[in-house]
């Protein structure tokens, strides 16, 4: 494992964490009554987050099997939450299992369940950083320990962008400077385009418990793609990229008010 020893990230339990609400509005354990609060209080106001925070992990999986599928054999994946099964090196090596995966994230949770992220084939590599996304530097330095930088790499900020501010766009393309030509870009990101009001509730809810929250329209969220070829379809809401039988229904249940994208680094 790449990063400081557990004992030294004592776990903030009197706010929520970002990735602990998610964890929540997934159904998971992992989280405390702060999280559960903050999550409920959400929910309260933007009926969309459950179904939304699953339609993010099944674009998760079928961008990353995409990228796999294109011959991508190494993944960054920052902000990368509590583990969720199918976790992001599962579905890589699932295509192909030499596949070296490193994922990074600051919530010490994540650091407490690292040792389940690290269960990789034994032909492809698993590993994780303790670091925060705007700390490029060291996020950079530590992965390039697992993962060949002069080869393409599938970098992806699912669920993430939305936590950063202005300065998101500089910070992006500081990571996607690094990456060699060829490799992917794999983003989604909450907007206020489909569903004004309650996003506007939901990011005061955020706002009011400490986490900064910025939806951005659909013009903000394509501008990250700028200098990249995008796949299709293109920027689209999360349910409709590339979708299964499971998104189709799942978009019967109403709107999902993310963006979704990923391209190439040409």
């Amino acid at each position: 494992m790449t990063g400081s020893d557990a004992a030294a990230h004592a776990i903030d339990t009197s706010r929520p964490h970002p990735a602990r609400v998610y964890d929540w509005w997934l159904g998971g354990k992992d989280n405390y009554p702060v999280d559960e609060e903050l999550a409920r209080r959400i929910l309260a106001v933007d009926g969309t987050v459950v179904r939304g925070a699953h339609a993010n992990r099944r674009f998760m999986q079928r961008a990353v099997r995409t990228a796999a599928e294109a011959g991508i054999r190494q993944f960054l994946d920052i902000g990368t939450g509590i583990p969720t099964e199918p976790n992001l090196h599962q579905v890589a090596q699932e295509v192909a299992p030499e596949s070296k995966v490193v994922y990074a994230d600051h919530d010490p949770i994540v650091l407490r369940h690292a040792q389940a992220l690290l269960h990789s084939t034994p032909e492809g590599a698993t590993n994780y950083v303790h670091a925060d996304v705007r700390d490029p530097d060291t996020i950079l330095r530590l992965a390039a320990e697992t993962l060949d930088f002069s080869q393409p790499i599938a970098l992806s900020l699912v669920a993430l962008t939305h936590y950063l501010g202005d300065d998101v766009y500089g910070l992006l393309d500081r990571y996607v400077a690094e990456l060699a030509p060829g490799s992917f870009v794999i983003l989604s990101q909450v907007t206020p385009d489909l569903s004004p009001e309650a996003i506007a509730k939901a990011a005061e809810q955020f706002r009011r418990s400490g986490t900064p929250f910025f939806p951005r329209s659909l013009a903000e969220f394509s501008r990250f793609f700028e200098g990249l070829e995008l796949l299709g379809p293109g920027v689209i809401p999360v349910s409709g990229w590339r979708p299964g039988p499971e998104d189709v229904a799942a978009q019967a249940e109403g709107i999902v008010p993310v963006y979704s994208g990923v391209a190439r680094k040409v």
